[in-house]
């Protein structure tokens, strides 16, 4: 069922190792001419624009873009106590991890009466985005919102696509979510729609005021990534997020069962999805293909699971060693690592590039969507490589604040003046001397 690349006893170089990995390819330069209208069209005539496009895209039209809070509280009230408990068990494991991401302020001093103060300082406004297309993820509610508010987050709203199954509300479970969270605005608005009103704002239906955002986060789909790379620059962003990816790294003592699981439940999300296997072990890969086979027709979303895992963006790639495997892991730099070998701790510890790893046989990727306390949202494509995940940092700004006295500016000011007479910026050591003339 998965292709297989063999680099046993090849020691290609890292643009050659790179070429040869299986990737999704998604261009999103390719759908800007697609997303580029909409977003002006936003711009020009805001919510209008909005709701005229969004009922070609969604097949309704909600009556406002911001959701009353009595449908909020309505939702949560009809919340399965299961999937409540639930959530209320991943709120709470994601903010004892994100608490301890919450950086503090620290003052150096660098001579006396000279101090340079870096000051953490949370973005004022933001928007979070959770999508509404294949499936709904009120996970990914939790995993925006919870750090935001950790940070300090003063004004926050949640977008998700309008159903027509519900009226033109956001899908019910997204709505709990966020009222779970204590999250109040609500914006039944999706994909590159959404991107382009938190950037510019607008006026809803009933007259009340849509503010713009500073920073919007959140996956989506091609055209939310293209408007991000459109509008990126007026508002912050987190990532170009492309299709969800797994590697898993294993060797022979890794249970098949397991492997062939882990990969189809990556699969489930979308065609597009990757999975791959990195192996030492020719006999564990048949073995997972056998698995493959089997799982896959058992699965509910087998269609989509079986186009993803037959894709060019999936594979099998067999290596020599376990040395040979990290270095595929690093250059692949997968969103989701996972680490299925004998002494998986160490090993995962050799890692450089990956979104998030997961150790050993019981943490499977599916705990860290939803359960284990880490964040999901996560780089794709390879930005691993340079870029972190969501987290506390994501909502934070840090500003250096200088303060120097009188004595400790003259003290400096003659290596100042050097250097701006370097640069042929002679006022800028003028500067510094006009404060010193008697």
């Amino acid at each position: 069922m998965l292709n297989r690349i063999d680099l046993r006893g090849r020691v290609p170089s890292p643009a050659e190792l790179r070429a040869a990995l299986p990737r999704a390819e998604v261009d999103v330069d390719a759908v800007l001419h697609h997303v580029r209208p909409l977003v002006d069209d936003v711009r020009e005539r805001g919510v209008e624009a909005v709701l005229e496009h969004g009922e070609k895209f969604d097949k309704v039209r909600p009556a406002s873009i911001r959701v009353p809070a009595a449908e909020l509280e309505r939702a949560l009230s009809e919340l399965d106590p299961a999937v409540r408990a639930a959530l209320e068990e991943s709120i709470a494991r994601a903010r004892e991890v994100h608490a301890d991401q919450r950086r503090v302020d620290t003052t150096t001093q660098v001579v006396p009466g000279g101090t340079v103060t870096e000051r953490w300082v949370p973005v004022s406004r933001v928007g979070l985005y959770a999508p509404g297309g294949l499936a709904v993820y009120p996970s990914t509610v939790v995993m925006n919102v919870v750090p935001a508010q950790i940070a300090g987050v003063e004004s926050l709203v949640v977008c998700s696509p309008p159903q027509a199954e519900f009226g033109g509300l956001p899908h019910p479970t997204i709505m709990a979510a966020a009222a779970l969270l204590g999250v109040t605005e609500v914006w039944a608005v999706g994909g590159a729609l959404a991107v382009a009103l938190l950037a510019y704002g607008g006026t809803d239906t009933d007259g009340r005021l849509l503010e713009p955002a500073d920073l919007v986060t959140g996956p989506g789909n091609i055209y939310l990534t293209a408007a991000k790379r459109l509008l990126r620059g007026l508002i912050g962003i987190d990532a170009e997020a492309g299709p969800t990816e797994i590697l898993i790294l294993a060797d022979d003592t890794a249970d098949p069962v397991h492997v062939a699981a882990d990969l189809i439940s990556q699969a489930e999300h979308d065609t597009l999805a990757a999975s791959v296997l990195v192996t030492t072990s020719t006999e564990l890969a048949d073995a997972v293909d056998a698995e493959l086979a089997r799982q896959v027709d058992a699965t509910k979303h087998r269609e989509r699971v079986r186009t993803a895992l037959a894709g060019r963006q999936s594979g099998t790639v067999l290596v020599s060693s376990l040395d040979e495997g990290l270095r595929v892991a690093d250059t692949y730099a997968a969103e989701h690592l996972e680490v299925q070998t004998a002494d998986a701790r160490e090993v995962a510890a050799r890692v450089r590039a990956a979104g998030a790893i997961f150790v050993g046989a019981h943490s499977p990727v599916s705990l860290g969507d939803y359960c284990a306390g880490s964040n999901h949202v996560l780089p794709t494509a390879g930005c691993a490589r340079h870029s972190s995940g969501l987290s506390v940092q994501t909502f934070l700004r840090g500003i250096h604040v200088v303060d120097y006295s009188a004595d400790a500016l003259r003290e400096v000011s003659p290596h100042v003046v050097a250097l701006a007479n370097a640069e042929d910026l002679p006022a800028h050591g003028q500067a510094v001397t006009a404060r010193f003339r008697a």
